[in-house]
């Protein structure tokens, strides 16, 4: 296909009537509805001024506006750039002014917020009505600035067209996991972070029905794949960790899920969230910059649970090592950074990810290369820690820092979530690790700070 609104008018002729999207709690959508109600938001938007080439800024919760004003403005021809929620002044202020917004589509909840700082103008959803008299134009190779999740300095607008988005969830439906019409997807992410807008896509490419839940919840989010008849979710970060940490249910195993996609497993936890819930987990990796590159799949599956492994390229990715750096490149990535769009060399991305890849072409992950410490001449993985941190029946979330010091160069510095002491973790690690990487210094918190994509913002740590 061509590009989105295609895919959008391709799954309305072809599942007019079948449910494309339940919002937990909330409103359900047939694929001709989504269709339909994306043209009328994007007459609306035409009404307010809104042109081919705009870019507007979307400030929502996971509410069924958010997809349909997306799929309006790409419809326009228009650029959605997503406002994290949790924004402040002085971030908001950032992206608006970096993205050149001209407009900010959101509700009455963030008008306090938008007064503080200096925003185009604001569409109130509530004042949009769709319209049905709307004509579709000519549309515009970028549909997206998205930007990252900034765990280091400001975050940077990606530059995603049409053609990231469809190489990106046509690879899911084509190759594993084959997504089908027969599957009910779930994403439990802000819809302003990429996953549940790739989640979206590709179940309008497959014709899978998609459950959006108002956020991640542990404690209820296996009851609500079981509710919701799941066959295939998603998730990453700090999520794989705290579902795990939720006290076990006698209904743990009733439920359709086929296939749990997940990046980062931790490898002392894979058995057992396998074993817990009786479904397969399977690693993959993407970045925002590059979209869908390396995944496990049924075929490496059995024999590469819990070693790390993130599988193999998908096909339509390349991938190498440069100096102990992970390196991508083919079809389907970024246009560059806004503002900066010559990032790539030969085509080829640099991560930021240490990994070796083996004879075969499966890639395993070593790290990032900003987590490393370096304590005393030897070279530490924070990852490792932290993954020895986590296989700690008591500890909830752990995240490892390097801090300064005047003898060794850096120390290794451990912040810890859970029911447990410093010297029962000193003595664990210790019984595992070297003694060199043994954290020296330990703060415990009732939680830690994350991004939108569960991972622990390090940088507010440091």
């Amino acid at each position: 296909m061509a590009d989105l609104v295609e895919v959008v008018a391709r799954a309305a002729r072809k599942w007019p009537a079948k449910i494309a999207w339940t919002f937990d709690p909330g409103r359900r959508f047939t694929f001709a509805e989504v269709h339909e109600l994306s043209s009328g938001y994007a007459q609306a938007l035409r009404d307010k001024g809104i042109r081919q080439g705009d870019r507007v800024a979307v400030l929502l919760r996971n509410q069924p506006e958010f997809p349909l004003i997306w799929l309006a403005l790409i419809k326009l021809g228009a650029a959605m750039v997503p406002v994290n929620v949790k924004y402040r002044s002085v971030d908001t202020s950032h992206l608006l002014r970096s993205s050149a917004a001209v407009a900010v589509v959101t509700t009455g909840e963030f008008r306090t917020l938008l007064e503080t700082v200096d925003p185009p103008a604001v569409h109130y959803v509530e004042t949009l009505t769709p319209r049905p008299s709307f004509a579709q134009g000519p549309t515009s190779r970028v549909v997206n600035i998205q930007y990252t999740s900034g765990t280091t300095g400001n975050p940077k607008g990606c530059v995603l067209s049409h053609d990231y988005w469809l190489h990106l969830c046509q690879s899911l439906v084509s190759h594993f996991p084959y997504l089908t019409e027969n599957d009910v997807m779930l994403t439990a992410q802000p819809f302003h972070y990429i996953d549940p807008q790739w989640n979206m896509v590709a179940a309008l490419l497959a014709g899978a029905e998609l459950v959006v839940l108002d956020g991640f919840h542990p404690s209820t989010f296996w009851a609500k794949v079981r509710e919701h008849h799941v066959t295939y979710f998603y998730c990453l970060g700090a999520m794989p960790a705290l579902l795990l940490k939720m006290a076990p249910d006698p209904a743990d195993r009733d439920h359709r899920v086929r296939v749990v996609q997940s990046s980062a497993i931790p490898p002392a936890l894979h058995k057992a969230l396998e074993d817990r819930w009786g479904v397969g987990w399977y690693e993959a990796f993407g970045m925002t910059e590059t979209g869908a590159d390396i995944r496990i799949t049924d075929e490496d599956h059995d024999a590469f649970v819990a070693t790390g492994c993130l599988g193999r390229p998908a096909p339509h990715r390349e991938a190498k090592i440069v100096n102990g750096e992970l390196l991508l490149r083919g079809p389907g990535m970024m246009d560059g950074y806004l503002g900066k769009p010559d990032v790539f060399d030969d085509g080829w991305l640099r991560t930021g990810d240490l990994a070796r890849i083996d004879e075969d072409g499966r890639v395993y992950h070593l790290g990032r290369i900003k987590d490393m410490i370096r304590r005393s001449g030897e070279n530490i993985a924070a990852h490792e820690v932290e993954e020895v941190l986590m296989s700690h029946p008591e500890v909830r979330l752990a995240a490892v820092i390097g801090v300064p010091d005047e003898i060794r160069g850096e120390e290794v510095k451990a912040f810890v979530v859970g029911d447990v002491t410093e010297t029962e973790l000193a003595e664990f690690c210790s019984d595992r690790l070297a003694s060199f990487k043994v954290p020296r210094f330990w703060e415990f918190r009732v939680d830690l700070p994350r991004t939108a994509s569960e991972r622990v913002a390090k940088e507010q740590l440091r």
